[in-house]
């Protein structure tokens, strides 16, 4: 949780997206779950992960977003 590994700590990427609302945050985070992404935390790229639904990618991320409290 508060730990990077290869890529960021999830309460680095909560306290990241902090100042936005927390429906745009969630739908933000839940696009790149699903999409995958590279170039906010450096050079890694995070892979897609096209089997996960849209409803498990949101309670995905409002958990990464609860781990900062």
């Amino acid at each position: 949780m508060d730990r990077k590994v290869v890529g960021p700590s999830y309460k680095a990427i909560a306290t990241r997206y902090q100042s936005q609302p927390r429906a745009q945050m969630v739908d933000t985070l839940a696009t790149k779950i699903r999409l995958g992404g590279g170039g906010v935390w450096g050079v890694v790229v995070m892979p897609a992960n096209t089997k996960i639904s849209e409803a498990d990618a949101k309670k995905l991320a409002e958990w990464i977003l609860d781990s900062n409290k």
